[in-house]
């Protein structure tokens, strides 16, 4: 069986980065604080629709104390998004840079955003799926 979605990914953070990311992830990509087992560090789980996608582990150590490396290697992560109009509004009115990136040849386009701690952020839009069908 191919791998068929993204089932969620883990942000590590300081304590003190929490708040600023639960805000932007939130606010910013509307997503909501939903239930997280009983972890031994401070963290939030982010939630779409009911799926926890996005979680917030706040260790309680500097990287260097952890006993496994930091995965710092994570390009960008890509949500499945519709709505571009409404979200270029949106991400407008929240005072968020965002840059476009329309597929040539393809009917996607793209919306590429950075996060509180400088995680890129790709929202894909499958043209052929919005409202009016235009970019």
């Amino acid at each position: 069986m191919p791998v068929s979605a993204l089932h969620h990914f883990t942000i590590r953070c300081t304590p003190a980065e929490l708040p600023p990311l639960v805000d932007f992830y939130t606010r910013v990509l509307r997503l909501e604080v939903g239930a997280r087992p009983e972890i031994p560090a401070p963290g939030a789980w982010l939630y779409a629709q009911g799926q926890p996608i996005v979680h917030l582990y706040a260790n309680l150590v500097t990287p260097d104390q952890l006993a496994e490396p930091v995965t710092g290697h994570v390009d960008h992560i890509s949500f499945r998004s519709r709505g571009l109009a409404e979200m270029r509004a949106h991400l407008a009115a929240q005072g968020i840079r965002f840059a476009e990136a329309p597929i040539p040849g393809w009917d996607i386009h793209q919306l590429f955003l950075h996060d509180p701690r400088g995680l890129k952020i790709e929202m894909t839009f499958w043209m052929d799926q919005e409202e009016g069908n235009a970019a």
